[in-house]
């Protein structure tokens, strides 16, 4: 006959079962009866005092299947569970590659829709700004309005704007790659001058900058608040780098023997060179922080795709300048490696509006530091630039091919655009080791200046220092993104608006010789 007790242990079994299965978890603990491991609900279920009557001689016999077929469901909701775990997680992995692919298949069809409408109209002002301000306007009216969808769009394009964060400092790689094919016709003489203009003006327009802010904050005495926290992307994964390795291998071998197997040389090479850029910004982000200060991920990632090249080169008898000039070749129909990457530049300064409306407060909170010294800290750049160029002997085209060299990429070639003569090989050159420059050495200079709060931090390193600048800092320190962001921008668009202006050019050119 059944005892009691254990009526009850087995009433309580398959009490808590159907309460777990039906998502109910009661607080439980583990009780030993007859070797067996049973569950008892500590709070919400109490054991009753009346023993279950034994209406048959068939009791035993019904309590024992009864206790086995909850066992056997206890093992099948565990099995269940562990299926649908799987299937979870299989639809979750899924559902976050197309989250992915749609929010930032958004943001760079975005980007070449303005591109397209800003060349129809023969604007020469930067498409991907107008677009960045455009997107935080729309969010701050949303904001306003219907803060929820704010919210939902922001939300929406987390994943997107993770992955420009975790690549960003590789869409700046490809005109440090093409290096020697742009200063090739440079004297060393002149290179050796402009070496000193990029260091030394990098220096100075960072303490400018940061000074600037210092004292703005001092007269206007706002106080510091926290900034909003900032997403950090993942690390790389070792079966990402084994992936990478695997195109590098494949597509290289294809290569050397198929040259025109996807149609151009140029097609051809770019799997191989794109994943030796990969590979190369993966092993450099990978180095011990003590090795970084001085070997920038940054210069790891160019040297491995010249190193590349270089092989590839010498295997296929070739040269290295072809290969570098399939890297690069500005050509839509035909793009190379440098090309893929360098597409993404302007989708990273629309993804900028977020980071700025994320710390919208922050920004209209400090608005007076970060104006002021955007403004101060161009004009001393473009200016002394010129004056530093003269004083130096430099010739006046080079002078003026260098004089954006604290302007992003993308703005810096429109800017020398309105100048005849300029080289923009030469521009994109100075413009990516100026940024270099500063991600090497902007937080140890920062430290040494004793710029403690992000806004100055942040503005001081944009500023100097542009996009690798800001790629640079932002990855230790994110709380100073917004900062660089907002000064990131506004350092190209008063840059492109000021020297639109032909006064402006024809003051820059008298002071050049």
């Amino acid at each position: 006959m059944a005892t009691p007790l254990a009526s009850n242990l087995s009433f309580s079994t398959c009490f808590y079962l159907k309460r777990s299965f039906l998502g109910i978890h009661p607080r439980t603990s583990l009780v030993a009866f007859n070797g067996v491991r049973d569950f008892h609900k500590l709070s919400s279920f109490k054991k009753s005092d009346t023993p279950i009557p034994d209406h048959t001689h068939n009791s035993r016999f019904l309590q024992m299947g009864f206790q086995e077929t909850c066992f056997t469901g206890q093992i099948s909701v565990k099995s269940m569970g562990a299926g649908s775990g799987s299937t979870s997680t299989i639809s979750h992995t899924v559902f976050g590659i197309l989250h992915l692919v749609v929010s930032l298949g958004i943001i760079l069809a975005t980007d070449k829709f303005l591109k397209k409408a800003f060349v129809a109209a023969a604007i020469k002002f930067p498409s991907a700004l107008f677009g960045m301000f455009c997107i935080f306007s729309i969010l701050v009216v949303l904001d306003s309005t219907i803060p929820a969808t704010a919210t939902c769009l922001m939300n929406f394009f987390e994943p997107a704007l993770l992955f420009i964060q975790r690549w960003l400092p590789l869409f700046y790689v490809p005109s440090l790659v093409v290096l020697p094919l742009s200063v090739r016709d440079i004297p060393a003489a002149s290179g050796v001058k402009i070496c000193f203009i990029i260091v030394g003006g990098w220096l100075a327009s960072l303490c400018v900058a940061g000074f600037m802010a210092i004292a703005v904050r001092k007269i206007v005495k706002t106080e510091m608040i926290d900034a909003e926290p900032m997403a950090k992307p993942s690390p790389f994964a070792p079966t990402e780098v084994w992936s990478w390795s695997g195109v590098f291998l494949i597509s290289f071998v294809t290569a050397l023997l198929y040259p025109t197997a996807l149609g151009t040389t140029a097609r051809t090479c770019l799997p191989f060179l794109l994943a030796s850029t990969v590979l190369g910004y993966m092993v450099g982000s990978g180095l011990p922080s003590n090795v970084k200060k001085v070997f920038h991920p940054i210069i790891c990632c160019a040297l491995s795709a010249d190193l590349a090249a270089l092989a590839f080169g010498y295997l296929s008898r070739s040269g290295l300048d072809p290969v570098l000039g399939n890297y690069l070749t500005k050509v839509s129909s035909n793009p190379g490696a440098g090309d893929v990457l360098m597409g993404f530049l302007g989708s990273v300064i629309l993804s900028f509006a977020f980071s700025m409306f994320k710390q919208r407060k922050l920004v209209k909170r400090h608005a007076a530091e970060i104006f002021t010294s955007v403004i101060v800290s161009t004009l001393f750049s473009l200016y002394s630039t010129a004056l530093i160029g003269r004083l130096v002997g430099l010739e006046p085209t080079l002078t003026v091919s260098i004089l954006p060299r604290c302007i992003t990429v993308a703005l810096a070639l429109s800017i020398v655009s309105l100048f005849e003569g300029a080289n923009s090989s030469l521009t994109a050159a100075v413009v990516v080791v100026t940024g270099l420059i500063g991600a090497n050495f902007v937080q140890a200079t920062l430290d040494k200046l004793r710029f403690r709060d992000p806004i100055a931090r942040g503005i001081a390193t944009a500023s100097s220092a542009h996009g690798l600048g800001t790629a640079a800092l932002s990855a230790k320190e994110p709380e100073a993104l917004p900062f660089c962001a907002i000064a990131y921008a506004l350092t190209g668009i008063f840059g492109s608006l000021i020297c639109s202006v032909p006064a402006v050019r024809q003051s820059l050119l008298a002071i050049v010789g």
